[in-house]
């Protein structure tokens, strides 16, 4: 009878354990350039977006750097679903400052983070000169 106790204690036990273990932050990352906006262009502006997706939480994390614009950033946005050069509606604008470099969080839906695992969300900074978006990358995730 203790042997029993004891194997149901451990299981028990072993079960709490694995329940966090289960959870992950997975990395994204992306460039950020002219030639991947639709339609491309021969902007000098270039970036990088990247970002951390908690599968518990459901919290994306991200840090957006550029340099090179035409002029300040009017908006910026994730997109999605869309493959590379391809448009979509924005799912997740970014709101407040949007200088250099940009940081911020969302918790996403069930919906947005399997768009995100299956790359087709992408991030644009649009600009006056560039209303549709002046540079853009594709997220990519990186365990």
């Amino acid at each position: 009878m203790m042997i029993k106790i004891g194997l149901a204690a451990l299981a028990f036990a072993c079960s709490l354990a694995a329940g966090p273990a289960l959870a992950k932050t997975i990395q994204y990352s992306t460039n950020l350039a002219g030639k991947d906006e639709v339609p491309a262009n021969t902007t000098e502006g270039k970036g990088t977006v990247t970002a951390k997706y908690d599968t518990d939480t459901k919290v994306l994390t991200w840090k957006i750097e550029y340099s090179g614009l035409t002029g300040p950033v009017t908006a910026a946005h994730f997109h999605g679903p869309a493959k590379a050069g391809k448009n979509a509606d924005p799912i997740i604008p970014l709101k407040g400052e949007l200088k250099s470099p940009i940081e911020g969080t969302a918790t996403l839906t069930d919906e947005q983070a399997k768009e995100l695992a299956d790359g087709e969300v992408y991030f644009n900074l649009h600009t006056a000169a560039h209303k549709g978006g002046e540079i853009r990358g594709q997220m990519g995730g990186v365990m």
